[in-house]
């Protein structure tokens, strides 16, 4: 399992200083069926839009 989450979305409920994520799971869909050929073919299904942003 990853140790650190990077998140760069600052407008997530998730995200924290440093640009990590604070979810405690993360969810992962790719747009192409079971696999993907690159990280454009997938979706973070984790993220949030904060309120506050």
């Amino acid at each position: 399992m990853a140790k650190d989450v990077l998140c760069e979305v600052n407008n997530c409920t998730f995200w924290a200083n440093g640009n990590k994520c604070s979810a405690d799971r993360i969810y992962v869909v790719s747009h192409t069926g079971d696999t993907a050929g690159n990280s454009k073919e997938t979706d973070c299904q984790t993220f949030e839009a904060n309120e506050l942003s």
